[in-house]
């Protein structure tokens, strides 16, 4: 198990006493000491990752973000059409009075329990929390206080998110009833922003994919499909418009996957960006926080509300972006990857952008193992308790966590160390080939995904398309499957990303689009249609 095989008998019983009189009773001690609780929200490792690649190449901004203005905004006569505007349009709207925060709250509360149990993708309704936050809002504007665009903003949290008084379930039928007695850090940063929140979305299992305790979360253009990704529940409410944005975590594809599958713009931060205080760690070098919107300008928006140092998070930085919304494109030089979609290039090329091919290349060829020694070991030191007292048996999917975990238990620190070392030369390859101010490719593509979270670059993720479901039981089903692409970026340079994919969508409309799920076509039907598995009336959070 341990590859240790030159060590002949002698050794081994050198190393069988050593282990008895020497490293259990530590292990035992550290266990006492920090392994008692679950879910890394206490007792962080000094052993710090910085993404940063070099702090005086950093362009530093020069403060907060200047938003476009919607003048002459009207309010739309229908609640359907108020839920798909964007934060930007809802924002003028209440700025000018047209509706107020409670009203805009009430439309996503209905749209939440009508929805959310079709979906599979809400877990706790806060809406005594979130009417009395919307009248906090609504009095502040009364007497012309603007905290800035949230303000007055209903949003959703992935439910492994801590807001005191409610449940922070981590999506597990083992923590289901837990309630911790901490304000996350992006929720303290979202509340003084004057955003509203209307509810815990769905976290798959401990942050594993989309299979939480209440059901498996569906992807709401194609309901026979599940949403993918523990970020099930931001993705799925969001692209429904059950929400107009919602906050979501990735270790390693939980932000790119869901969204993509669901169809929305997405941003994963460079890591550090958005403090993690309150929320469950899996790897508290891979984990990261993140905006689930729709559209890139919105991602932006949250992303400025979100950013700053957390104190009592050691990975968090003082991020100083540059405002994405000043970003002049024709300035900049984009790579495409031969996965690139060739009508994103075009768009890019059209606005400006000097387009170039372009390879990222590295030696290592171990990413994922790397990722999974890092991310397991991690999500292990943080759920010891979990897995030494049998826990593990009541999970959600055997062959996720508990196996995963079983097997990390034997993977030896010399090992884990020896990872990070080949982490570190992957970095420093990645950074030497980095070349260009941003590139386009894949946003799914696996190998990607792990390369991109080991380094801790940004990238947003931008619906470009749609095509036909598979194996589709009728030609007249208004399914589809959703194509989106990457925009990716250096650490620290989430403004370039996020101006390239704003200036894309100017000229498209693929994220204005909405999911079929109240008509999905004429003699189409679900193979495996959803059921509620909880009833709308216990949704409700006390």
């Amino acid at each position: 198990m341990l590859d240790a095989g030159f060590f002949n008998d002698c050794k081994k019983l050198e190393i069988q006493k050593g282990a008895q009189n020497f490293n259990i009773p530590i292990i035992g001690s550290n266990r006492k000491l920090v392994a008692t609780e679950n879910g890394g929200l206490h007792n962080p490792s000094p052993l710090v990752f910085n993404s940063v690649w070099n702090a005086k190449e950093v362009k530093q901004g020069t403060g907060k973000f200047n938003y476009p203005v919607y003048s002459g905004i009207q309010r739309p006569k229908n609640d359907e059409d108020i839920a798909f505007m964007s934060i930007l349009e809802l924002g003028q709207l209440l700025k000018e009075k047209l509706i107020t925060s409670a009203e805009l709250t009430g439309i996503f509360l209905d749209r939440l329990q009508r929805y959310g149990p079709v979906l599979e993708s809400v877990i706790t309704i806060t809406e005594e929390l979130a009417y009395q936050q919307a009248k906090e809002a609504d009095q502040l504007l009364s007497k012309g206080k603007y905290l800035g665009p949230l303000h007055g903003i209903p949003y959703g949290l992935k439910d492994i998110i801590a807001v005191p008084n409610y449940p922070t379930t981590w999506g597990s039928k083992s923590f289901k009833d837990q309630v911790l007695d901490l304000e996350a850090w992006v929720y303290k940063r979202l509340k003084s922003a004057g955003a509203v929140l209307v509810a815990k979305l769905v976290a798959g299992s401990l942050a594993y994919d989309d299979i939480w305790f209440g059901g498996r979360t569906r992807n709401p253009w194609n309901m026979e499909e599940f949403s993918t990704g523990s970020s099930a529940g931001p993705a799925s409410c969001t692209s429904t418009g059950i929400v107009p944005f919602a906050i979501g975590s990735e270790t390693v594809g939980s932000i790119t996957y869901p969204a993509a599958r669901c169809g929305v713009t997405a941003l994963r931060p460079t890591f550090g960006a958005v403090g993690r205080t309150g929320v469950m760690s899996i790897s508290e070098s891979l984990d990261k926080l993140g905006p689930f919107c729709r559209s890139a300008a919105d991602c932006a928006v949250v992303l400025d509300a979100i950013l700053g140092k957390d104190p009592d998070d050691l990975s968090s930085r003082d991020i100083a972006l540059v405002d994405p919304f000043s970003v002049d494109i024709t300035k900049l030089t984009v790579g495409y990857l031969e996965d690139a979609d060739k009508e994103v290039v075009n768009v890019l090329q059209s606005k400006g952008a000097k387009m170039v091919p372009f390879d990222l290349k590295y030696t290592v060829d171990i990413a994922q193992g790397i990722v999974n020694f890092t991310m397991d070991v991690d999500m292990l030191a943080h759920f010891d308790e979990w897995q030494r007292s049998n826990k593990d048996n009541e999970f959600e999917a055997e062959n996720q966590w508990p196996l995963e975990l079983r097997r990390a238990r034997v993977i030896t620190a010399v090992d884990y160390i020896q990872a990070q070392r080949a982490r570190s030369k992957l970095i420093q390859e990645v950074r030497e080939s980095f070349k260009v101010d941003a590139f386009i490719g894949d946003a799914t593509d696996w190998e990607k995904v792990c390369v991109g979270n080991l380094v801790g670059m940004p990238v947003v993720v931008v619906p470009i398309g749609f095509k036909k479901i598979p194996n589709a039981p009728t030609d007249d089903t208004r399914r589809r499957t959703t194509i989106t692409t990457g925009i990716y970026a250096p650490p620290d340079h989430d403004h370039v990303a996020l101006a390239l994919a704003m200036a894309y969508q100017s000229v498209t409309n693929h994220h204005k689009q909405r999911p079929p799920i109240d008509d999905i076509g004429p003699n189409d039907s679900i193979p495996n249609p959803p059921t509620s598995m909880i009833p709308a009336r216990q949704l409700r959070g006390h």
